[in-house]
């Protein structure tokens, strides 16, 4: 009897430097570690796709997100997911590209969350860069769902320094949990009704356990959407 292929989760990743097929250095927490998750993940960098150019927003790159995402699915995806939030600008066109699940970014979650928690309460979107974080970006169209969530990023700071570069540079788990936990604390000292975070960067589940344990508050991030796709194929 032919074995099936095991059901993988593919993810549609910038570019990073690194030469075909090459994956990053395995760091624990990172999305793109395969011990994080109980299922198999694989990659396809999408061609010309550098954060400086996915974060502002380059719609030139739609095509190459759906060449890269049917890549995915010749592969033996059976779901897709992004690397970056600022991907989900791509969503509907990488939908349609293709059928299977198609997930491209924890804001996707924001409509959900909100009704997760009290109606005075308020989420908290943490992003890479706030300053290209817009409203479009995350479905909440009644302006008084809207005044519910906040947007804080850590633009300036190493991690968006790092990555902003051709190639990216490492930044150390130690200096992202730095920039989290003190954007974080900005947001929180300004809008104490937050009642959970949506973080919106892939970087960031390397440090969710930590910032969860100063905060105490529901965190949600790229993992948790990675979960909730593969989930509903598994």
């Amino acid at each position: 009897m032919t074995s099936q292929p095991q059901k993988a989760l593919g993810i549609l990743g910038l570019e990073g430097g690194l030469a075909p097929g090459q994956l990053p250095p395995p760091r624990p927490g990172s999305v793109f570690n395969p011990a994080t998750f109980d299922f198999p993940i694989i990659i396809e960098t999408v061609e010309g796709a550098w954060a400086d150019r996915v974060i502002p927003g380059d719609s030139a790159l739609e095509p190459a997100y759906i060449a890269a995402a049917r890549r995915l699915i010749e592969r033996g995806a059976v779901a897709i997911s992004g690397d970056c939030g600022f991907s989900i600008r791509h969503q509907a066109a990488v939908a349609a590209s293709v059928k299977v699940p198609v997930a491209m970014s924890s804001l996707l979650l924001a409509p959900t969350l909100l009704r997760q928690i009290p109606a005075d309460a308020k989420i908290a979107v943490l992003t890479a860069d706030s300053t290209h974080c817009g409203e479009d970006l995350l479905d909440v169209d009644d302006p008084a769902e809207r005044a519910r969530v906040v947007i804080g990023g850590i633009e300036g700071g190493a991690l968006w320094q790092n990555e902003m570069t051709r190639p990216p540079r490492p930044t150390s788990v130690a200096e992202i949990e730095s920039d989290v936990a003190a954007c974080v604390l900005r947001l929180r000292e300004a809008h104490p009704e937050i009642a959970a975070l949506l973080f919106e960067c892939t970087m960031f589940p390397m440090v969710t356990p930590a910032i969860r344990r100063i905060t105490g508050l529901p965190i949600y991030d790229t993992a948790t959407l990675y979960r909730m796709t593969f989930a509903a194929v598994a």
